[in-house]
């Protein structure tokens, strides 16, 4: 069977979440939702970009503020 993309994942490799994973996608944002640089969140520039397109998709569905 295959995996459900509606249901958050479970994987701690960046690549892997979806726009659903607010806890997973929160470790990556300040406490007033700015996104952190790469610098500190030890990313690839790939994977900071996947994460920064899925944080600002979750934003505007509303599921991160």
């Amino acid at each position: 069977m295959s995996e459900s993309t509606d249901a958050p994942t479970k994987s701690k490799n960046p690549e892997h979440y979806s726009f659903m994973d607010r806890d997973a996608l929160a470790k990556y944002t300040t406490d007033t939702g700015k996104i952190l640089p790469r610098k500190y969140t030890g990313l690839t520039p790939m994977q900071q970009r996947k994460v920064s397109r899925l944080i600002k998709k979750a934003r505007h569905m509303q599921i991160l503020k």
